[in-house]
């Protein structure tokens, strides 16, 4: 599993991708490995009503990645609850974001996973 930002001609980056730049149109045809990064903890929250399959509590921070100049911004679970504001973290790839029996959707027919956020 990638965890890649996109960057068009003009130097905008985004994260999820788009195939045309939100901010100039133009198609993005970069891609950067934000998995080789470490990025700071803009904010966060702790939810303890989760959807099925999602451990409780989840804790979830917005995290900010430099990339040459130009911030992108990415949101995620942290590995841990013990996570502040300003706290360095870098992704982490997990098998299983969630239960993949639990829920509604066939756990053949979903990727269950993806990057968490550890601080450093």
């Amino acid at each position: 599993m990638s965890f890649d930002a996109h960057q068009c001609p003009n130097g905008h980056v985004t994260y999820p991708g788009h195939p045309l730049c939100p901010e100039c149109g133009e198609h993005q045809t970069e891609t950067i490995d934000l998995s080789e990064r470490s990025g700071e903890v803009v904010t966060w929250t702790t939810s303890t009503a989760t959807p099925p399959g999602v451990r409780e509590p989840n804790t979830l921070a917005i995290v900010e990645f430099d990339v040459a100049g130009t911030f992108v911004r990415a949101v995620g679970q942290v590995t841990t609850e013990d996570v502040e504001t300003g706290d360095i973290v870098e992704p982490v790839y997990v098998e299983e974001l969630r239960d993949p029996e639990a829920g509604i959707k066939e756990p053949e027919s979903h990727e269950w996973d993806g990057y968490r956020f550890e601080p450093v």
